[in-house]
């Protein structure tokens, strides 16, 4: 279950990076409308999440970011999800997220299940504690971890497949 990985980390000064960070975001755009057609999908699967840490991992935090913070905000004015109010919460765990995917593709120049899931439970937490400061309510801010344990588990298996069918090609 152990891959050692060609993983780039792409510099903002490359054409590719923005292309790259281009196709993720529509991925990132396109997944969470197939999950908006499920009842309490966008909650439930953390859809918006996806692509940003396969992207990240892949190929650095810097593409990471650019999906991190393009793909809340594009989804938000295109179809109203998320809501703005939920903006600052949700840029704030994609842009942890890319930061520590990123980071723990660098670190260990690998893939495994264990990494994915510490890197998912790694913004999951630390988001989980930013959102509680900035909406003042812990229950709210504990959402993912009632809601959108599917999302996690799809994030893990199915980061963990695409990040390693991909890296094989």
């Amino acid at each position: 279950m152990l891959t050692t990985t060609r993983l780039q980390s792409l510099p903002f000064s490359s054409s590719k990076t923005y292309v790259t960070a281009a196709l993720f975001i529509i991925g990132n755009i396109l997944l969470p409308q197939l999950f908006h057609l499920i009842p309490q999908g966008g909650v439930t699967w953390l859809p918006i999440y996806f692509f940003t840490l396969v992207g990240a991992y892949m190929y650095g935090w810097r593409v990471g970011l650019l999906v991190a913070l393009a793909s809340p905000l594009i989804n938000s004015v295109l179809f109203g999800m998320p809501a703005v109010s939920s903006l600052p919460a949700i840029l704030m765990k994609s842009t942890l997220l890319a930061a520590m995917a990123g980071y723990a593709a660098t670190r260990f120049n690998k893939v495994t299940p264990a990494l994915i899931l510490a890197v998912v439970l790694g913004y999951q937490i630390a988001g989980t504690l930013g959102e509680w400061a900035l909406k003042g309510d812990f229950f709210l801010a504990c959402q993912d971890f009632r809601i959108g344990i599917p999302g996690m588990l799809l994030q893990v298996i199915g980061g963990y497949a695409i990040i390693r069918l991909f890296l094989k090609k």
